[in-house]
């Protein structure tokens, strides 16, 4: 850990936080966090592709850990950690990357492909497929008290963390993702009721780990958190008409990932409907793996990245 480095960038008004390892003259990889995670999130992942060959950055999004936060966040969109990422690229003259994004990271990694394929190698990413247009109204309709659902309604969240203290929070996050079934809470309880208080963290987060989230929440809160993603699922997906997205994709998913049991998920990775977005997608299921899978099992999932980054190495040149 204390060979990654740290700096901020100056980009679109904003002085946003970048983790990085590896020399500047090697490939480069880009890796897009989800919640309730920041950079740190990707230490693992980050260590083993600079050991590699591989010049690794993570950035913190805006609004997220060391980053700064628009003054209005309620305004913000998936659109503008699009737009940051490109800016990142280019404020530290990487004109060409793979793409690693982990959960709503995934949301950034595809359309920042559509939008800006000379930047774009390939892409990999953890626990959420390629998001159709309009996936969440349409597709992906999530169940009554599902945590996305009340995270969305303004207030709600924000009552429900408020009972407890950051570092609580994080924990009761961490513990719920972890699960193999989707939390959703029943009409007359909250999403934090679902976690009792005596539930330990997973064996592989540790203390420490938590602690270091817990300390940049403190930092940043949840207030941009929770407008990107849960307040702009709607638009998820909505950023290219008609959207192919050619670049060779990995997605790396946990067979025991909640993330399947949203209606109709599995059945668009499994039935091979998410190749009319990603024609040149493979996709590999890690046993046994959570919505952390990068987390739980690292040395597996650095081995299937290295793969990947070996394999495609001759894309990243330019």
């Amino acid at each position: 850990m204390d060979q990654i480095s740290h700096r901020f960038v100056q980009v679109n008004g904003l002085k946003l936080h970048v983790a990085e390892i590896g020399l500047e003259s090697s490939p480069a990889v880009i890796f897009l966090h989800g919640f309730p995670e920041i950079w740190y999130t990707w230490r693992h992942q980050m260590i083993a592709v600079a050991s590699a060959g591989f010049r690794a950055i993570a950035p913190d999004f805006r609004g997220y850990g060391l980053s700064e936060s628009p003054a209005e966040p309620e305004k913000a969109s998936f659109a503008d950690l699009i737009t940051d990422t490109a800016s990142i690229l280019d404020a530290l003259a990487i004109s060409k990357v793979f793409v690693i994004g982990k959960d709503f990271g995934a949301i950034i990694a595809y359309p920042l492909a559509l939008l800006h394929p000379e930047k774009v190698a390939g892409i990999i990413t953890l626990g959420l497929p390629f998001m159709p247009p309009g996936a969440f109204k349409h597709q992906f309709v999530l169940p009554e008290g599902a945590y996305p659902l009340r995270w969305a309604e303004p207030g709600r969240a924000e009552a429900d963390f408020g009972r407890f203290d950051t570092k609580t929070v994080v924990k009761n996050i961490y513990i719920l993702f972890s699960q193999s079934e989707m939390a959703i809470a029943s009409e007359n309880e909250e999403i934090m009721d679902l976690v009792k208080p005596s539930t330990p963290l997973p064996s592989w987060f540790t203390e420490k780990d938590l602690a270091e989230y817990a300390a940049l929440y403190e930092k940043s809160g949840f207030r941009f958190a929770l407008q990107v993603p849960y307040r702009s699922l709607g638009m998820a997906g909505s950023e290219v008409q008609d959207p192919k997205v050619e670049a060779k994709t990995l997605l790396i998913i946990g067979e025991k990932d909640y993330v399947l049991k949203i209606p109709g998920m599995d059945e668009y990775v499994r039935s091979g409907e998410v190749k009319k977005y990603v024609p040149n997608q493979e996709t590999i299921y890690v046993p046994d793996g959570s919505h952390f899978v990068h987390e739980q099992f690292p040395d597996q999932i650095n081995q299937l990245i290295l793969t990947y980054l070996h394999n495609n190495k001759h894309l990243a040149a330019v």
